[in-house]
């Protein structure tokens, strides 16, 4: 046998050995460099596509309120994927700041619970709803993000002249103060009512749907500073009276007897002025409790004081002065208490209401995702008149340019190193001049004592 046969022969066998094992075509890829090589390659990852969201990173001040990158949402069953258009700042926002709300989800989680836009995707099991609807939703949290999965029983269509912008200033404003007026106090032709926050969201919500009702009056208490706004909006109030000064005084004075409907947001001591102003037959609504948001972080004092200041009345003293207490909290009432049904069929009815012009929502300024913190502000220092928006869309303002810390250091040491050098000139002039007096007393001129040196020497 040959050389060359005898190096052939282990060269088959194996070859037949790599067929069985399956490994005979990888082996002449790698070898040959050719080949399709998508069976070996690994197909790499897409990364998750991201969103812009306001975050809360925990409980406290506006810090802890950050503009951050986020996974887009997937869609779970029954839900809808919404791309959203405009968001609602409302009070409830700032008490989950804070952490002053029962049950809030653990940080960092997306803030907000109002938005509108349109939707995108769509959930299995969801019937009632077709891409490209324009729509607003109530979700629990997570409305204040570009894309938002909301499930479908808390979403709900607009009408053709209704715009994202007007559906935010609406929904959940006008929502609460029908239930209140219509359905917790029962509004009556010529029945009188007295509401606190009077220049808020809110408050003109109720203003404008008690004005619906034939003869009712209004009695509003607000800070001073939006008195005078409120009357170039043209809002409908009656009576506006100082918050912190002699309300009820005023009050007495305009209706010895009291009211009919007293609608508090504050809690604290207000519980109980509100209470001994009904008139027989009246009612009083608490819907809020923003004495609680005193300071920019939760104060456990503030909370404490806001309960104990509250009288507790018995159900026998309700009984002798024919008075009713009630108490309402949408968020309860949709997310805990299954009346997502009830609700829908309110934020109808308030849709009819804005067709028909007998509601006209009073906007307060509209803001950027990344202005949150100011927007927050405003409302936590009571400046606003009528309804905050965020407009994911929208431009941030400029912000001050501040120069870098090394270039600062450096304009100092320079700054220092002149105001050093001034002092010298100025010593070296005042040589010279005393220089010069001193020749001129001697009899010298000028050029005179140079020129006898030089002869001198």
């Amino acid at each position: 046998m040959s050389e060359q046969e005898t190096v052939a022969v282990p060269a088959e066998e194996q070859k037949i050995e790599d067929v069985q094992n399956g490994t005979a075509e990888e082996k002449e890829v790698k070898e040959n460099g050719s080949g399709d090589a998508e069976p070996v390659a690994e197909v790499e990852k897409e990364a998750p596509k991201e969103m812009r969201a306001v975050v809360l990173t925990g409980f406290g001040g506006l810090k802890s309120v950050k503009i951050l990158k986020k996974p887009e949402p997937a869609v779970n069953e029954g839900e809808v994927l919404i791309r959203v258009k405009a968001c609602g700042l409302n009070f409830q926002d700032l008490m989950v700041r804070q952490g002053a709300i029962d049950s809030p989800p653990k940080c960092p989680f997306i803030l907000g619970f109002e938005c509108a836009g349109e939707i995108e995707q769509l959930g299995e099991g969801v019937e009632d709803f077709a891409i490209g609807d324009q729509v607003v939703a109530l979700p629990e949290y997570r409305a204040w993000s570009e894309l938002v999965a909301v499930p479908a029983k808390y979403v709900y269509k607009l009408p053709k002249n209704v715009s994202h912008l007007d559906a935010v200033t609406i929904t959940m404003n006008y929502t609460v103060a029908h239930i209140l007026l219509f359905e917790m106090a029962g509004l009556t032709k010529g029945k009188s009512i007295l509401v606190h926050s009077v220049g808020g969201g809110v408050g003109q919500a109720i203003v404008q749907l008690a004005k619906t009702v034939p003869d009712v009056t209004i009695f509003g208490v607000c800070s001073k500073g939006k008195h005078d706004a409120l009357r170039a909006a043209g809002s409908p109030v009656d009576h506006l009276l100082e918050r912190g000064g002699d309300y009820v005084g005023e009050v007495r004075k305009l209706s010895p007897e009291g009211v009919d409907v007293v609608l508090d947001c504050l809690c604290g001591e207000e519980c109980n002025k509100g209470y001994n102003l009904l008139k027989p037959m009246g009612k009083y609504v608490l819907y809020g409790s923003s004495n609680v948001v005193t300071g920019e972080t939760k104060s456990f004092f503030s909370a404490a004081r806001s309960w104990w200041q509250v009288d507790k009345v018995s159900p026998l003293k309700l009984f002798d002065e024919n008075r009713t207490l009630c108490g309402f909290n949408l968020r309860h009432l949709m997310y805990q208490q299954h009346g997502e049904g009830y609700v829908k069929q309110t934020v109808q009815s308030v849709f009819k209401l804005f067709q028909e012009g007998k509601i006209k929502p009073l906007l307060d300024s509209t803001w950027a995702l990344e202005d949150v913190v100011e927007a927050m502000q405003k409302m936590h220092d009571r400046k606003n008149v009528g309804k905050i928006i965020l407009d994911p869309s929208m431009e941030p303002k400029p912000k001050p340019a501040t120069p870098a810390k090394g270039k600062n250091k450096e304009d100092k040491k320079k700054q220092s190193s002149e105001e050093k050098k001034e002092p010298e000139e100025k010593k070296d002039d005042e040589k010279k001049e005393e220089k010069k007096e001193e020749n001129l007393t001697n009899g010298d001129s000028p050029g005179e004592s140079d020129s006898k040196k030089d002869n001198s020497s």
